[in-house]
Parts: C-alpha cells; structure tokens; sequence
C-alpha cells in the first residue's frame, strides 16, 4: 500500500470520536471487544465495526490469547500522520510571526486592534 493510501486510511479512521476514544483506552491497556463495549453504550457488532476501520488503517491488531482475542495499539501509522501535519508547522510559524509584527506596527502607532470600537 503507498504511503498516501495509508495516511488516507489513517485520517479517515481518526475522524470518527468514538474511534479517538478507542485509540485513546488501547493507550493504556490492551481490551477485548467486550471491554470497549462498556464504556460507549454501543452494540458490539458496532464496536467491532469501528475496530475493524482502525484495523485497516493499521492502527490497532488482535491478538490470540487462549479463548480471548485482545485489541492492541499500533501507533506507527499515527507517527505518520504526525509527521504529515508537522509539515505545516513552518507555515503557521510564520503566519504567527506574521501576526505578530503586524499587531506591534499597530501598537507603535498607537492602535490597539484587540478592544472594541
């Protein structure tokens, strides 16, 4: 798979919360589908279907343990996706910079753009 299908995959995957809030308890301790279940008053066979979005973005894995089939975190697409958007950290960098010269011009001459007229 290339590198942007992946990263489609990824995004796609991030913009549901409920999927968020899935990545977020796989952060602290690997679940079985019933244990994320709990906390989301979901159905699991809705539940399942979110795990099986973060499966294909390759964000989460199961594993087999004996009868149990735990969710585990794979935060290595999401290091990606971080690199992606730490692209744009210059650009706002600079928009801040931006800003903030414009906002001390404003003051030097004696404006102050942040109160109402």
């Amino acid at each position: 798979m290339q590198a942007t299908q992946q990263l489609d995959l990824v995004f796609g995957a991030l913009a549901d919360p409920t999927r968020r809030a899935i990545l977020t308890r796989l952060a602290n301790r690997e679940s079985t589908v019933n244990e994320l279940v709990e906390p989301f008053g979901l159905a699991q066979p809705t539940i399942s279907k979110h795990i099986k979005v973060l499966e294909a973005a390759g964000l989460v894995s199961r594993g087999r343990e004996a009868q149990f089939r735990p969710v585990k975190l794979n935060a290595a697409p999401l290091k990606a996706a971080s690199m992606w958007i730490g692209n744009y950290k210059r650009f706002w960098d600079e928009s801040l910079e931006q800003l903030d010269d414009y906002v001390k011009e404003l003051i030097e001459k004696g404006e102050r753009p942040w109160t109402q007229r």
